[in-house]
């Protein structure tokens, strides 16, 4: 077993760790693994496998950390909580009753570690008759507010806070109060926000043509806006506080696995899993530098030094971990249960992208990134995987008239592959986040409420020893701005080997979400970031150029943008008491309200 580095021990014991009434931990490291593997591994005991060979399969591939599982299974798996999965969508139908159970079924989902997403655009708009009552409906935003407020007294599992996705469509009436919802940064803080655009829309915002608002309630025409006009408007906000994000909606559906089951309407809380209302999805993520070939002569092609046999089996086994992961999880739900069980979804992922494309001599924005063929290669082996346990095991239910079905294969689960920002199992892994690049490259981290974490690069570090380059002041040039790119006394095949998130153009950053999106089911956590400097027009192209691509969502996040509010389209800098945000985004939404892992 790899060593943990202080960071990573720190996460662990902070986070992971089972603890006695006195707070004393009950276990280590290498008893975690024991434990998730042991308590996974009895679903095996259901098909006549081997289970005890199975769990020592399992301890031995977390031990190394060659793939790690979903927070809510390192911390409940074996456990009196036994809820193990990691995304959640709740229903909110247009009734109070409806609103509340949702509301009280968040908070227990939350309790037991799990994130969750709403759409509210099945309520009626603000100001609508409210049958058999003299008042009127205070709409969407006002029971957003709700939800928000409920999450924010609740304490995952007791080690994390909760987070939520709230989405609404771009053709409801109130759409214009949802953009606006958090322009001032102390409103909705547990959430992050999303508008579900349709390609009716953004071929109106592009032709500057009038869109209809839609009233859900009688499914009337009440009016009509300017889509270039609103489209501005999102721009600005997300400009100055990272939301509202974009959801592609007929993206989205024209990949939904299960068109039977119903239309996907929301996400998760990072966006990497659109689910079924009552669904929920366990994710894992393999740590791709695990795979390096260390001994190959760094002169050979990159891809050459990948160990795909190594990487082969990991696939296999976190596939074979995550559908047992389905048979062992408590749910909190006889619907959730029912809904999960019928399409069987995972979300095998990756971690460590950032730090594999330096170990094989590759700069995140170079064209020779190896995206594709990467996760061309995980979903293909996924599948792969899935197929031989649909042997053993059967289908999913919902197999008849899946678009797994539909390309002519047999699989156990429904989807295989997401893209999961890592958050603090990266850490734990002692990796870089998902498919980020570097954020900084010396840096405080700031996570678990704010606990501060100094961390320094370590490839970084020996690529700068090694050159002989390596001097206090220059670590000290380099932490002034978290990049050596512009620093002129570091090699230069060094500056070019490590691009930190600002460095790198938006559209580099579009091509690798692109290139990562065309193999993955699912969907993908990936932020665009931008420099202070960026305008909200930027912002537009971005957008823009993210529904061209056929991504399923994009996200942005300009440098320092939390710092102030945007009040009657007027931005107000922060007082004399106020902070900026500073710290580390750690992948996926970088404005999200907690530090998310998938």
């Amino acid at each position: 077993m790899l060593p943990l580095s202080p960071n990573a021990q720190r996460v662990l014991e902070a986070r992971y760790l089972l603890r006695d009434a006195g707070g004393r931990a009950l276990e280590d490291f290498q008893g975690l693994c024991d434990r998730v593997a042991g308590a996974v591994a009895g679903a095996e005991r259901e098909f006549g496998a081997d289970e005890q060979a199975t769990a020592e399969a399992f301890a031995g591939a977390l031990a190394r950390r060659e793939f790690l599982p979903n927070s809510p299974t390192l911390m409940n798996a074996g456990t009196p909580i036994g809820q193990l999965a990691a995304c959640f969508v709740l229903p909110v139908e247009d009734s109070l009753e409806s609103i509340f159970e949702s509301v009280k079924r968040m908070a227990v989902i939350h309790q037991s570690g799990g994130g969750t997403g709403f759409s509210f655009s099945r309520l009626r708009r603000a100001g609508d008759p409210v049958r058999g009552n003299p008042g009127v409906a205070s709409g969407p935003v006002s029971f957003l507010q709700v939800f928000d407020a409920a999450t924010a007294v609740i304490v995952q599992g007791g080690r994390r806070r909760g987070a939520n996705m709230g989405v609404l469509r771009v053709d409801h009436p109130d759409v214009f109060e949802f953009v606006r919802a958090k322009a001032r940064p102390d409103r909705i803080t547990n959430f992050n926000l999303s508008v579900a655009t349709t390609d009716a829309f953004w071929r109106a915002a592009i032709n500057r043509e009038s869109f209809d608002l839609v009233n859900p309630r009688d499914g009337k025409v009440v009016g009509s806006v300017d889509a270039g006009g609103l489209l501005d408007e999102i721009a600005e906000h997300a400009w100055a506080g990272g939301d509202p994000g974009m959801i592609f909606l007929d993206a989205v559906n024209r990949e939904n696995p299960t068109p039977r089951s119903g239309a996907l309407e929301a996400t998760n809380p990072c966006g990497e899993l659109p689910l079924l209302p009552n669904e929920s999805c366990n994710l894992a993520s393999l740590r791709l530098d695990a795979f390096v070939d260390g001994a190959a002569e760094r002169s050979s092609k990159a891809l050459e030094r990948i160990e795909w046999e190594r990487l082969d089996g990991a696939i296999d086994l976190a596939v074979r971990f995550l559908d047992d992961v389905i048979e062992t999880s408590d749910f909190p739900y006889p619907e959730i249960r029912e809904v999960t069980l019928a399409n069987r979804k995972i979300g095998l992922g990756v971690m460590g992208f950032a730090d594999l494309l330096v170990d094989l001599g590759l700069a995140y924005d170079s064209p020779e990134a190896v995206a594709d063929r990467l996760m061309a290669h995980i979903r293909s082996r996924a599948e792969r995987a899935s197929a031989l346990l649909a042997e053993e095991r059967g289908v999913f239910p919902n197999f008849r008239g899946s678009r797994v079905e539909a390309r002519g294969l047999r699989l156990r689960n429904a989807t295989v592959t997401s893209i999961a920002p890592t958050g603090t199992l990266s850490i734990l892994a002692d990796c870089s986040g998902g498919i980020e690049p570097y954020f900084a490259l010396a840096f405080v981290r700031h996570v678990l409420d704010g606990e501060r974490m100094p961390e320094t690069n370590p490839r970084l570090e020996s690529a700068l020893r090694r050159a002989g380059a390596w001097s206090p002041d220059l670590l000290a040039e380099i932490q002034g701005t978290g990049s050596v790119r512009g620093v002129a006394s570091a090699p230069g095949s060094i500056r070019r080997l490590f691009p930190t998130a600002s460095d790198i153009a938006a559209e580099c950053h579009l091509d690798i979400q692109e290139a990562f999106q065309r193999r993955v089911d699912n969907a993908v956590s990936k932020t665009i970031n931008l420099p202070e400097s960026a305008t909200p027009a930027e912002i537009r192209r971005i957008y823009t150029a993210a529904w061209r691509r056929g991504l399923k969502g994009v996200t942005v996040f300009r440098e320092g943008c939390k710092s102030g509010a945007l009040e009657r389209g007027r931005w107000v800098p922060p007082g004399p008491d106020s902070r900026s945000p500073g710290g580390i985004a750690l992948g996926g939404r970088a404005s999200r309200p907690f530090d998310p892992d998938g």
